[in-house]
């Protein structure tokens, strides 16, 4: 369990390198983090140097912190996230969120790799996220209020922010880039989910499947960020196709979404 000291003094790490507010903390899924490349006059900041932040071991995350101006805002960038799936808890998985909060963050951009669960879906597709379904019942703020924190109960009514699930579409149509919408359903992995399990969450209503989001979502609502959600499908899930799952094609399709989903992004940042 952390307590308000961790927080403090990892925020106060960061503060001491940046010369900017950040306005924002985008976070960059498996196979996107390309983005922070694109930052001006950047800070790198590697998660092991953070008091209390864990390290990345997700193939293809970098493990750092990416600070900089991004179409024309100041943002903090995670080049590379942190997962249940390495042994990190949805206190761990979420810690960023509150020391980006800290630091005068207000609004949280995730992007993540999905599985398309959703047949009018196709690899390589774009889909901002309406809502999120976590049956594993695990939340980053369990405990939080005995230590001082928070309130205990948070409204989830509206994960995602819906003015900004608006804008995106607004701005992807400007780039004649097509953007679906759809709901994401929480599987904490490391090993792909099941045809029947995917199968369930089709029934539950789960148009996407991945092993992130949720917690660091709910930490981001404790501390009334508004959250926007951008998914790439980088692969159809477990019985979609009659074929087996690998981790190179998320390398591959986002790379390949790359210039695409890098425009909508920057397009979205500057007027979010």
């Amino acid at each position: 369990m952390y307590v308000q000291d961790n927080y403090r003094e990892a925020a106060d790490y960061i503060k001491s390198l940046l010369n900017i507010t950040p306005e924002a903390l985008i976070i960059l899924g498996s196979g996107l983090g390309q983005v922070a490349n694109e930052l001006e006059n950047s800070t790198l900041i590697p998660y092991s140097e953070i008091p209390h932040f864990k390290s990345s071991t997700a193939p293809s995350h970098m493990g750092r912190l990416v600070a900089g101006r991004l179409a024309g805002r100041d943002v903090l960038c995670m080049q590379g996230r942190l997962h249940i799936y390495e042994g990190y808890s949805p206190a761990d998985v979420s810690f960023p969120v509150r020391v980006a909060s800290m630091l005068g963050a207000t609004r949280l951009v995730l992007t993540c790799a999905c599985g398309g669960i959703n047949t009018a879906y196709n690899v390589g597709d774009l889909v901002m996220l309406t809502d999120y379904i976590n049956l594993t019942h695990t939340s980053p703020l369990v405990g939080m209020d005995i230590t001082g924190f928070d309130a205990r109960f948070v409204d989830m009514c509206h994960a995602f922010d819906r003015e900004y699930i608006a804008l995106a579409k607004v701005e992807a149509h400007k780039l004649d880039t097509s953007l679906a919408d759809g709901v994401y359903f929480y599987m904490p992995g490391p090993q792909f989910e099941t045809p029947a399990e995917i199968k369930a969450a089709r029934i539950l209503g789960g148009d996407l499947v991945g092993m992130s989001v949720v917690h660091e979502v709910a930490m981001a609502r404790r501390l009334d960020m508004r959250v926007a959600g951008f998914g790439l499908v980088t692969n159809m899930a477990a019985g979609i196709l009659d074929a087996p799952l690998t981790e190179d094609e998320i390398f591959t399709e986002g790379e390949k979404a790359r210039i695409r989903f890098g425009g909508l992004l920057k397009q979205f940042v500057a007027r979010m």
